[in-house]
């Protein structure tokens, strides 16, 4: 059951951040959030390929501490769809990061 909660926050969330933060272009925000759920498919390279009880942090190659910090400083960059992708790409970390109980 909370795996598909979880599955639904993936979607939910930049919705929101995208509808609440950037009102005037929250479409071609949210877009560009959601196309952070592509980081995703490292996922392709686990056995197996879903498992709703593992913590993607630190398990998967795009989901590893080096990369995260490469999409916290996005966040700082001045282009705004590069911005957006790291919103995207954060918020998609930190929900991944509650199935890992922290």
């Amino acid at each position: 059951m909370f795996s598909y909660i979880h599955i639904a926050l993936h979607f939910l969330v930049p919705l929101a951040i995208a509808w609440f933060f950037f009102r005037t272009e929250w479409k071609k925000a949210a877009l560009i959030m959601l196309a952070a759920n592509l980081v995703d498919l490292d996922h392709l390279w686990a056995n197996p390929v879903y498992d709703p009880n593992r913590c993607s942090i630190n398990t998967h190659p795009l989901h590893t501490m080096f990369p995260i910090s490469f999409y916290g400083a996005m966040l700082f960059l001045p282009w705004k769809p590069v911005r957006w992708l790291g919103i995207g790409l954060v918020t998609h970390m930190l929900l991944d990061a509650l199935d890992c109980g922290f």
